[in-house]
């Protein structure tokens, strides 16, 4: 018998097999694209923190800040932007730095997504291929009214079993470079905490947060005397006082 090349291989697989092939095509792009995209913001996290550490603790936020726009990066990215608000106060910044955080976090997983779903179909498009090349072969069957053999049902079974293996072939490496990546983005988000609850701290620790600088509450004004309509109550003014009660207050008195 003849051996076959691959490519005839792949032809006998049938219509399936063209789907599956633009399939393996957007696979490799994406990975091709998303490794690149990954290697161009990587960075040496703690290299870069030594470098932002020592200003922060001086209060010199302008210096990180510059040292943040110098590199880029997801990391760099999310503590820029709690800096710039490190003079409303801790609440602030953590609030810019989660939502810079969720914004890199959704540039990070771009076309993840499609990546998981052709990882997902592709195999099931294989399956599909094997529906459709049994059915060929027992419509053979059918046919010839039993009256079969090997090399009659050979087309059919062909069919089923090369799209079968090429659905495998591409859903196999896409699952993987799926799970690879996304490995890949949660280390970046574990970056992006860890070294913006630790800007946040020096931050509030050397006083530049403005938590603590709201002004104090004004003094109580002191009670003053009560008054009526004719001024201020005197003690002279009290009817029951004894230096008043003689008798010619009283009306009348004992005569000796």
């Amino acid at each position: 018998m003849e051996s076959m090349t691959l490519l005839e291989i792949v032809k006998s697989g049938g219509i399936l097999i063209i789907p599956i092939f633009i399939c393996s095509v957007i696979v490799v792009a994406i990975a091709v694209e998303r490794y690149l995209a990954y290697r161009k913001v990587k960075i040496n996290i703690p290299q870069f923190m030594m470098k932002i550490r020592y200003p922060l603790s001086r209060g010199d936020i302008t210096s990180a800040m510059n040292e943040c726009s110098v590199v880029k990066s997801p990391v760099t990215t999310v503590i820029k932007a709690g800096l710039e608000k490190a003079k409303y106060g801790r609440e602030y910044m953590k609030e810019a730095m989660e939502t810079a955080g969720n914004t890199e976090t959704y540039h990070l997983e771009k076309n993840l997504s499609v990546l998981a779903t052709l990882a997902g179909i592709t195999p099931l498009i294989g399956f599909l291929g094997t529906v459709t090349g049994m059915i060929k072969a027992f419509m053979k069957i059918q046919q010839l009214a039993g009256n079969v053999n090997a090399d009659v049902l050979a087309g059919g079974i062909w069919e089923a079993m090369v799209t079968t293996a090429a659905g495998l072939t591409v859903g196999i490496p896409a699952m993987i470079l799926y799970n690879y990546y996304i490995n890949k983005v949660r280390e970046f988000v574990y970056y992006m905490e860890t070294a913006g609850d630790e800007v946040l701290n020096i931050v509030t620790r050397s006083g530049d947060s403005s938590d603590d600088k709201t002004p104090p509450p004004e003094p109580s004004p002191m009670p003053q005397e009560p008054s009526d309509e004719r001024g201020p109550v005197k003690l002279a003014d009290n009817p029951f006082d004894l230096d008043n009660l003689d008798s010619g207050s009283t009306g009348g008195g004992t005569t000796s």
